[in-house]
This record gives C-alpha cells, structure tokens and sequence, in this order.
C-alpha cells in the first residue's frame, strides 16, 4: 500500500499566506526576468542571473511544506507559477524543472533526515539538477558505475541531457553498482573529476543548460547516497513531472499570444488587397489572434484540471486509485497542451507576413521551443494509453513517461 510520507502539521492559515506571498514576489519579479528572454535567445546568453533571482526568492520552494517553513502549496499553485514562468522565459521554466521535482521526491520518498537536510538549503536559495539520460545506449539503460572503495564510493561514466545542471549547486544521477543494481546519489556541483559540458545544440530550448555531465573518478560519501523510488510502482513525482512539461508548454502559448498582439500592434501591415488600414483592424488577422488565444486558454485549463487529480490524490493519502486517475489526467493535459502551444506557435505568423520571421523579432523561438520540449515525450503514446484506457481500463504503464 502507497504511504503519504508527507510532513503535513502545518496549518491551512499558513500555507496560504504562504504562497500569497510567493505570488507577491513572482508577480514582482517576473517581469524583468522576462524583459530580456528574446535578446538573450539571439545572443545566446545564458540566464544565471534571472535563475539565481528566482531560486533565492524562494519561488522553487511552492511545496515544502510550513511545518519545515515553506508555504505548503499544493500541486495547482506549482503548476500556475510554472506557466507564469514559461510564458516569459520557457527556458527558465524548464531549467528549474529538476528543482521543483526533487521537492516532490522528498515529500514522496524522503526520509525525515532527508526533508530536514534539504528543505532548509532549498529555501536558501540551492538548485538542484539531474545528470539522467545516457545516449549511444539502449533508452534506460545505465552504463555508468559507482564501486565501492573503503568508507566511500567512485563514480565513473557520462549522462547527458541534465536539464539545469549548469545553474544548479547539487546534480544528482544514479548509476549500476557492482551487483547490477541502481544507485541515486546527489553531489555538490564542485566536487573533484565532476564535469559539466555546455554542449547542448537543440534547436530549442537552448538555454536550459543541458548537456553532457562527465565523472571521472569522482568520490561520493555514503552520506551522499539516496534512497530511489520503488520501481514498478506509480508515482505522484512521474505524474507532477510530466504536467510539468505540460505547464511549460502552456507557457509557451501564452507566450506566442502575447508577441502576436504585440507584433500586430506594433510592427504589422495590412496586404494590399485588405479592406482594413491597419493590421488590428483585418478581420483574418484578428481570427489569427482570437485562435492564438484559444489555444493559449484550453493548454492553461488542461494543464490546471490535471493539477487538481494530482492533488486530489495527495489529499487521499496516494490512493491508487486516485493516482491512475492522475496519470490519465496528466497525459491527456499532456497531448492537448502541446498541440496548442504548436499550433498557436505557427499562427503567429498569420498576423504579420514576412516580415514576422524576421530574426530580430524571435517569434520562431515558441516554435522551436514548444517542439524542443514536445519531443521528451511522444504525445502520440499519451493519446494511445489514454485511449486503451478507454477502451479495456488498462492502466497506463509505471514508466517515467507516466
């Protein structure tokens, strides 16, 4: 049976005045974290500043919970932030991924010691990173290798896409010990023969400092060792991190939305043959925009529904039930969002002509980064376990994908 391992004596007066507080200060500071994202796009300049703000302003912090001083938020008030945050910076919004999800570990897996060691440098201001995926292998399949040498251990191997690592204090991975088994460890980012590669070169999403992370005869302490979630066993951490992926891509539409209105006000001409003197005024470029928009709304209230089932089950104490229920949820919202961050990332287009892919103005970035963070994880296989679902109540897989 799921246990909720959740430290939950806080009081409700307290977790709301708490994220009331985290949405004072992200109302704050997400303006000018935004100001500069299509710039820094062009000149590919990495955001550690605006990441670095986030992180100490403690907007990573939504779900520890007020027993241990966080604002004890639930999963809705996560997700609505990370749209906030996508839709002005998505490479931000998806670097801090990691962060938020390791919150979730803890308060699914972790120990008391555990929660007590890292909610407090949390809410300092740490970032945690994954050193996950290894390539040139069979996907899942881990070559990496952690022996045992006297009181400690010695890593070697390579990852790579480890989202946020080149912002973060902490990177975490897992490797094969000597019987074959798997082993999660987190390590301080400076740590000896530990190696990060700015080596990322997908065409979107370029500045969620992905990339290749090198252990060469790196030293890991036992204290340093993790406990890994039960395998083969659904979890409220998969379903949370893929409704992330949903969130940043809901982001991303609204995001389209917004320099579609913009550029139409600013910058965009009526076609020769229109009846309207200024581009506002052309009926198809106000259905382009009136669409962007819809797409941008349906993605956010997918994205929102899918929030509460996951929450719903934490309230219930992980009932399995519950978290199938999220999961199914999760994909749904999942497919939905994407095609709507992709199809009003095209329509951005359909409001100014030409000159709208012009490099200056950036627009092609929502593409480029909703089909960057769509490619993680196939939506054709969402809508095929959901419909299964449907059909024969076969429940999704216990994969990371769901």
């Amino acid at each position: 049976m799921t246990t909720d391992t959740r430290d939950t004596t806080g009081s409700p007066g307290a977790a709301m005045a708490g994220v009331a507080r985290l949405r004072d200060r992200a109302a704050e500071l997400l303006p000018a974290v935004g100001a500069g994202a299509a710039a820094r796009e062009r000149s590919r300049e990495l955001p550690y500043a605006q990441i670095r703000q986030i992180a100490r302003s403690q907007l990573v912090t939504f779900r520890i919970p007020t027993s241990h001083a966080g604002p004890g938020s639930a999963v809705r008030d996560v997700m609505r932030f990370v749209v906030d945050l996508a839709a002005i910076d998505s490479n931000i919004a998806q670097a801090l991924r990691s962060s938020f999800g390791f919150v979730e570990s803890l308060l699914a897996n972790g120990s008391a010691d555990e929660r007590d060691t890292w909610f407090p440098r949390l809410l300092a201001g740490d970032i945690v990173a994954n050193a996950g995926w290894e390539i040139g292998v069979p996907n899942g399949e881990i070559r990496t290798r952690i022996t045992r040498q006297g009181d400690h251990f010695i890593v070697e191997g390579s990852k790579f896409y480890r989202t946020g690592a080149l912002y973060a204090d902490w990177i975490g991975a897992t490797a094969l010990d000597e019987s074959a088994q798997r082993v999660s460890f987190i390590l301080p980012r400076g740590r000896d023969g530990l190696r990060l590669v700015d080596d990322f070169d997908g065409m979107g999403q370029r500045f969620t400092a992905s990339g290749t992370t090198r252990f060469d005869n790196v030293v890991v302490h036992s204290d340093e060792l993790r406990r890994g979630p039960t395998r083969n066993r659904r979890s409220p951490v998969t379903a949370f991190l893929q409704l992330y992926l949903g969130a940043v891509e809901a982001g991303i539409a609204r995001n389209a939305l917004t320099d579609a209105v913009a550029f139409a006000r600013r910058y965009a001409r009526p076609i020769a043959h229109s009846t309207a003197e200024r581009a506002v005024d052309d009926p198809y470029v106000q259905h382009a925009v009136g669409e962007i928009s819809a797409h941008a709304y349906v993605a956010e209230a997918a994205v929102d529904r899918a929030a509460a089932t996951i929450d719903r089950a934490w309230d219930a104490d992980l009932r399995p039930d519950l978290l199938t229920a999220a999961s199914v949820e999760v994909a749904q919202a999942q497919f939905v969002a994407v095609n709507a961050a992709l199809r009003a990332a095209e329509l951005v287009f359909d409001v100014g002509g030409g000159s709208a892919t012009a490099s200056g103005h950036g627009l092609d970035r929502h593409w480029r980064n909703a089909r960057t963070v769509a490619s993680h994880n196939p939506r054709s296989w969402k809508a095929a376990v959901v419909g299964v679902y449907r059909l024969s109540g076969a429940e999704p897989p216990t994969s990371g994908l769901f």
